[in-house]
């Protein structure tokens, strides 16, 4: 664009410098090996048998366990790789016991382990928040309510399914005397706070800590990849290999998503250097779009982005365009960056890039569950998640609530 192949030579050493550089950058190593080092501890297992102790005399009472330990498992990992990857192992061969068909089983596993991308601590916040220039305790804080109603939205559509729906869901009855002798059908009041307690005071350190403005975001990733390792200790479940394995792949979730952000950064200047934002934005005025048409248009475009690109380019690389239209517009940016990353999760469940869904895939193994299966369960949950967000757009004070 400018003849000189120095300029974006030198753009890209000063993106990458100030990439790598940035304090805020060390909450992605932090908090995805608390998330890792959290699963190596057991805490997936302990949340979805006490969930599943709650729920067994619902009916569709199992999906509804892995939504609710999908929810609360969120809170301590960020990721919706690794919710899929922690709750297919535990709850599918679970439901396919109890009679519930594989597309259920695997649907409603893809469906709530999108619930890592919005519920804090989220790296996709995290990278919308390094994007936008906000506040990442502020995203945090507006992430809680809808991912709140996106669990309890999820948890009404599956008991919905278990009574209209029966053949989709399958499974049977569950009673005191069906329930067998698994130790998690006789858990007491002590195991079940024995089971919750190192959770829900992960979680409270990590989170009450930014909220209560005692921490910064990377001081709670460091405290909460310390408290997940002395838990993972007492507990005696982690070995020197499987130190080494979380701190390898913690290596691989940085290395990835860093890269991505150099990239964005370049493309962010790149934009600049062009001057396509500004026609971009005199483009959209021009159009005389209101405020409900433009943000169709954006949830349009990222749902049809979400089936050909992952959920952080997609932020990384639409929402800059966008940026300074909201912003011209006075709406509020943490909002707006609520609905990108719902918006951008909806491509987690949507062939052929549905990410969630090819590591359930990979997780299982298991011939009887084709891909086909687990999009065609997951496909009534990304029709909630497009609800929901439709909510979302239409109620900004909602995302707003606690900030």
């Amino acid at each position: 664009m400018r003849g000189d192949i120095q300029l974006p030579i030198n753009l890209l050493a000063i993106a990458t410098a100030d990439t790598v550089s940035h304090q805020v950058f060390a909450t992605v190593p932090l908090f995805a090996m608390m998330g890792l080092l959290a699963a190596r501890a057991g805490m997936g297992k302990d949340l979805y048998e006490v969930a599943n102790f709650v729920f067994y005399k619902v009916r569709g009472g199992l999906g509804i366990a892995t939504v609710a330990a999908n929810a609360v498992f969120a809170s301590i990992t960020g990721s919706s790789i690794a919710s899929a990857s922690v709750l297919a192992r535990i709850s599918v061969p679970e439901m396919k016991k109890f009679g519930h068909t594989n597309r259920f089983a695997v649907g409603v596993v893809a469906g709530s382990s999108v619930l890592g991308m919005i519920i804090p601590p989220s790296a996709m916040l995290i990278i919308y928040a390094i994007t936008a220039d906000q506040s990442i305790g502020q995203l945090f804080l507006a992430g809680i309510v809808p991912g709140v109603i996106l669990s309890i939205a999820y948890a009404a559509a599956i008991l919905a399914m278990a009574y209209l729906a029966p053949n989709f869901v399958g499974g049977r009855q569950r009673s005191d005397e069906t329930m067998g002798s698994e130790e998690w059908r006789s858990l007491t009041a002590a195991d079940i706070a024995l089971k919750l307690l190192p959770v829900a005071f992960l979680v409270v350190m990590v989170l009450g800590g930014i909220y209560l403005g005692i921490f910064t975001a990377v001081e709670a990733g460091a405290v909460g990849a310390l408290l997940a390792l002395l838990i993972a200790l007492a507990r005696r479940l982690l070995t020197w290999r499987g130190s080494w394995d979380c701190l390898v792949e913690t290596g691989h979730i940085t290395a990835t998503i860093l890269f991505q952000i150099i990239a964005a950064s370049m493309y962010s200047r790149m934009l600049g250097v062009a001057g396509l934002p500004t026609l971009f934005g005199a483009w959209l005025e021009a159009q005389q779009l209101s405020v409900p048409m433009l943000m169709t248009c954006y949830v349009v475009l990222l749902i049809l982005l979400g089936t050909i690109i992952d959920t952080a380019s997609m932020i990384l690389i639409v929402a800059p365009l966008f940026l300074p239209l909201i912003e011209a517009l006075g709406l509020d940016l943490v909002w707006f960056g609520i609905i990108t990353v719902i918006g951008a999760e909806i491509g987690l469940l949507t062939p052929p890039l549905g990410i969630s869904c090819f590591v359930i895939k990979s997780t299982l193994n298991d011939p009887d569950i084709s891909l086909s299966d687990i999009f065609t369960g997951a496909f009534p949950f990304a029709v909630i998640m497009l609800l929901v967000l439709m909510l979302l757009t239409a109620y900004p004070e909602l995302s707003l609530l606690l900030v």
